[in-house]
Parts: structure tokens; sequence; C-alpha cells
């Protein structure tokens, strides 16, 4: 009898960014010399400071072994230190935060410990696909609120049918936005806060992108609004803000309820993360931040760049001081796979397409900012070669 994978497995759509690995690679292996803006993964290294902490933590034996499920208790004093500077937010270190292997994992494991089969998230679409995975594997069932660029691509979460909410126990969001670059106001958290107490939701926001800027002013976090520890869980990575992608390191943030339901989960499928790396993230976090500043500038001079070169071919843009990411709108009548195929095949630049994230991505395309000048205009003057 063969060896079948589980109807959940099953379920799953075939990873995005795998899939883009491997149509990149079989034109690669053609001898076409690919620009990857595909895959939203920094190129620049790690802070020296943060590796610094790393070396000197890694020789210290007291590292070696287990560390605590749910983080040491000087990281999560850190993570409370920031969100008090960052913020103003004051945090409970022992009870209202928890480490993670990278917000990914966190994202992931959070539906396990609240949803019961049957029960429904609401998600955004386009979106990072893990909310609807992690959705999936605790049994439950995702509905999905369009991102339209009329409403500045936030959700209409009280268009939602009343029928839906009676099941609906976690709201995604995730702003700074992942694929699309929008913002959220504090103004819409005290309304998201505000319904989701009405309701009776969880709401789970994913804040991987809220140092990845060049504006003037943090943006915002849901936990600053009053209440908002009552129903709401934020999850961080140092991922994007530290070049650090490679060392899964981030933490989940707010109410104590919702932070002691996750914790449960991974003490029970993970052992934490190894304390080396919890020491490098400390010093990345407690450090000169001098770094953070200056990649928000090279993504704005970047960016530049790209919308210039976008705007000569006679491609829209939305409008953003967020996140490493290009959302640019597809010539009018070609399907966003049609674009990115042919900018692929054609020109040797990979984007990934917006239906990859839903189908509200539909008609658009992501590009990622993670090249140098250089080769980003080269990118720009292949792409203005092509007739559209």
């Amino acid at each position: 009898m063969p060896i079948e994978f589980s109807e959940r497995l099953k379920a799953l759509p075939p990873y995005l960014f795998k899939e883009l690995d491997r149509i990149r690679d079989e034109v690669k292996a053609r001898g076409v010399d690919v620009i990857d803006l595909g895959v939203g993964d920094p190129d620049r290294p790690t802070p020296a400071l943060v590796i610094e902490a790393l070396q000197k933590a890694a020789a210290d034996p007291a590292n070696h072994q287990y560390p605590v499920y749910s983080g040491m208790n000087s990281f999560l004093e850190v993570v409370a230190r920031w969100y008090q500077r960052r913020h103003g937010v004051p945090l409970d270190p022992k009870t209202e935060v928890c480490s993670l292997i990278g917000s990914k994992e966190g994202l992931a494991q959070f539906p396990l410990a609240f949803l019961n089969p049957g029960d429904v998230t609401l998600a955004p679409e386009p979106a990072y696909p893990v909310y609807r995975s992690g959705t999936l594997f605790a049994g439950g069932t995702t509905y999905s609120m369009p991102l339209l660029e009329k409403n500045g691509f936030l959700p209409d979460y009280r268009a939602i049918p009343d029928e839906v909410l009676k099941k609906a126990k976690i709201l995604w969001v995730n702003y700074p936005n992942n694929p699309t670059g929008a913002a959220a106001s504090l103004d819409f958290y005290r309304e998201l806060v505000s319904f989701a107490r009405e309701r009776n939701l969880i709401v789970a926001s994913d804040a991987a992108y809220s140092e990845v800027t060049w504006a003037d002013r943090p943006h915002p976090s849901v936990l600053e609004v009053p209440g908002a520890k009552e129903v709401a869980i934020e999850f961080h990575s140092l991922s994007k803000t530290y070049n650090m992608t490679g060392w899964r390191i981030g933490w989940a943030a707010g109410s104590p309820t919702l932070i002691k339901g996750l914790g449960l989960v991974k003490s029970n499928v993970d052992s934490g993360v190894f304390q080396a790396v919890q020491w490098a993230a400390m010093a990345a976090l407690e450090g000169p931040q001098d770094s953070v500043k200056a990649m928000g500038q090279l993504y704005q001079a970047r960016r530049e760049i790209v919308v210039k070169g976008l705007e000569a071919a006679g491609l829209w843009v939305f409008p953003t001081q967020y996140t490493f990411y290009v959302w640019v709108k597809v010539p009018q009548g070609l399907k966003s796979a049609d674009f990115v195929s042919r900018l692929l095949n054609e020109a040797g630049v990979v984007l990934t397409p917006g239906n990859g994230f839903g189908p509200s991505g539909e008609g658009w395309a992501r590009l990622a900012l993670v090249q140098e000048a250089p080769r980003l205009r080269e990118a720009m003057d292949r792409i203005g070669q092509l007739k559209f």
C-alpha cells in the first residue's frame, strides 16, 4: 500500500517561494544572467556587533545546553525595554513576551493554541501564506479579507458577514504590509481593537517590517492602543531589521493569555532559541541603531532607482515609505503570472506574481529591493526594453 500524505498536507498549495526558486533555477540552467528580485531576503550582512556578540556567547559553555522554552529572562527584558522605548508600551517580560525561532514559526504555531476544528480565521489577501497554512494545520478554515487599492490595502473587516464572524476566532493583520508595502495608522488599530472586543476576536498582528522604513516616525504598534493587551498579540522578527534572516529569532508580545497559549504549544514542539543567538539579538536591540537607519536610507535610494525605471517603462507603483518591497501594477491586458513570466524569460528578471499571495493580488507583482544599485539599474534597463 503506498504511503500518502495527510489530507491537510494535500490541501496546501505549493509554497510560493519554493516554486519561484525552482523556476529561477530552470532559467539559470539555460545560461541566462538572472537578476533575482523575487524573495525578500536582505543582501547586506548582519551588523558586526551582532556577529561579535554571537561569537562571544557561542564560546561560553553556559549557552550549550537546552535553552528556556519561552526565552532567557535577559532577552525578554530587552524586548520589553525595546517596546517601552519604541512605542511607549509597558510589558511584563515574564508574562507578556515570548521568544520565537523567527516570527514565521510563531505565526504558524499560534492557531494551534486557540483554534478548534471548524473555527474560522480572518486573513488578509494578498498576504504572507503562513496565516492560511497555520490555520489549516490547526483544523480551521480561512475567510479572506481582500486588500484593495481603493482602500489603501487595508481590510474592510466590517463587511464580513455575521455568520462568518460567529465562527471566527482570530483576525490577522500585517502592517507594514507584505506584499503591498501599505501602512496602518494608530486610528486603524484603535478601530480594530474596538471591533475585536465587540466580536470576541483575537487580533494577531504581524509587524515584521515595522523597522524597515525611511519615514520620520515609527510605524505604530497595535499594542499602543489602550486595552489592546486584552485581545492582541504582536509578532516581531529581527530578520529584516538587522539582516538576520538565517539566524531565526523573533518574539511575540501582548496578551498574557495569548502568550501563555503560544508558549504551551511551543514547549511541546520545540526547545527554544539557542542562547547564543538570544545574546546576539540582545546586542542588536540594545546597541546603536545606526545600521537600521542606514538600511532604511539604502532601501529608499534603491526604491528611487526602481520606481524611476518602472515608471519610465509605463508601469505604476504603489507609494510607500515602508518595507523593501515595490508593489507594481501589471500592464492592462496581462495577468500577473504572464507579466512575471515575460520578465523572467525575456529580461532575466525575477519578480513575484501578486496572485501568488492570493486572488486579490491579481494584476500586481512584487519586487524586492535586495540587489545593489548597479544590478537594479540593469534590471530596470532590461525591463524598459520590453514592449507592453
